[in-house]
């Protein structure tokens, strides 16, 4: 295991390199709650640094939900670490608040100057469904035709194309009529990482939902990787899905950060019980790498802990291929440029 701790359970992670270390940030929830089930509504956010992706340091706790009453009173769930043009670091992640019974997501920000003490911008609220293309999604709780309001996960980067950027999270697509199939990556764009307007989805389709995207390009190919269960499987995936459904990663291939974007073939890295989930792909001196936190390898209970990273290759037509290696915890070095 990479990322563990004694009295806590991890769970989803992110990472940002700052170029000197590798910080990387998690979910935590004491084991003490006895159900791992309950970790979603007890949860802080953790901070670790290593120079090679698997011995790490760890700093603590950097981030939690803020005093009642507010938006994030609930859950600071999953989130993006970047620096701005302004050198400073921003964090962008989901909130819930109590008086919703955490059953409705938005998306904050706040800045940091060391990578661990961080401050909400304002209230911490930046992006919510509104405005004129919030049309395009479920702005609302759709009771007894899926689980949440869903608006989460966001992975926030340089726009290739502009001045700008651009945020993709987890969303659902207003007007679907098989529930599986309504899942969407969800799109905002910004000019200064602090005033954000929301656009239509850039992909939908295919899933009930597609959990902790994470937008990157290699060699001219853009890759959107994500998560999902087997049981939010669209009929028509399940259907043709090579294997059939499983829990894990998977991805998308586009021509651009804004697509069109289509269904890899097969699946990446899944299996039934769930062995790894939320993963996210690093760019490392030694090329790719997949980390991500180890749910229930094995049919075990659950685990909680992020596991050592595995290589990833690119094969012919751009396919992804993720190649266990029991050598994956040898040092990496620094990301590549």
């Amino acid at each position: 295991m990479t990322i563990a701790l004694e009295h806590d359970w991890i769970w989803d992670s992110w990472y940002v390199h700052d170029g000197a270390q590798w910080h990387g940030y998690f979910l935590k929830a004491p084991k003490s709650l006895g159900d791992p089930e309950q970790r979603h509504f007890n949860v802080s956010q953790g901070h670790a640094t290593s120079q090679d992706l698997v011995t790490w340091d760890h700093k603590g706790t950097c981030f939690a939900p803020a005093a009642e009453p507010a938006w994030d009173d609930y859950t600071t769930w999953t989130g993006s670490v970047m620096r701005g043009d302004d050198g400073r670091w921003h964090l962008f992640y989901t909130g819930t608040s109590r008086a919703e019974d955490g059953l409705y997501q938005r998306i904050g920000h706040a800045t940091s100057d060391d990578l661990h003490g961080w401050t909400r911008v304002g209230d911490g609220l930046c992006l919510d469904l509104t405005g004129p293309n919030a049309a395009h999604y479920e702005t609302e709780m759709m009771h007894g035709f899926w689980h949440d309001r869903a608006m989460r996960d966001p992975w926030v980067m340089r726009d290739p194309d502009g001045d700008g950027w651009l945020m993709f999270f987890t969303a659902r697509a207003a007007g679907v009529a098989e529930a599986n199939a309504g899942g969407a990556i969800g799109l905002a764009t910004s000019s200064d990482l602090t005033t954000w307007e929301l656009q239509p989805p850039v992909f939908v389709g295919g899933y009930g939902q597609l959990e902790v995207p994470q937008i990157f390009e290699v060699d001219g190919q853009w890759y959107c990787l994500f998560c999902t269960a087997a049981h939010h499987f669209s009929k028509e995936l399940a259907e043709t899905t090579e294997g059939g459904p499983m829990t894990g990663s998977h991805y998308l291939l586009g021509d651009s950060p804004r697509g069109p974007w289509r269904v890899a073939p097969g699946f990446l890295d899944g299996d039934l019980p769930c062995r790894r989930y939320a993963a996210r792909i690093l760019e490392t001196g030694r090329g790719l790498r997949i980390m991500g936190f180890a749910d229930q390898p094995g049919g075990v209970p659950f685990v909680g802990v992020v596991t050592d990273p595995d290589p990833v290759v690119v094969e012919n037509g751009g396919l992804l291929r993720v190649v266990p290696d029991p050598k994956a915890a040898a040092p990496l070095s620094s990301p590549a440029g």
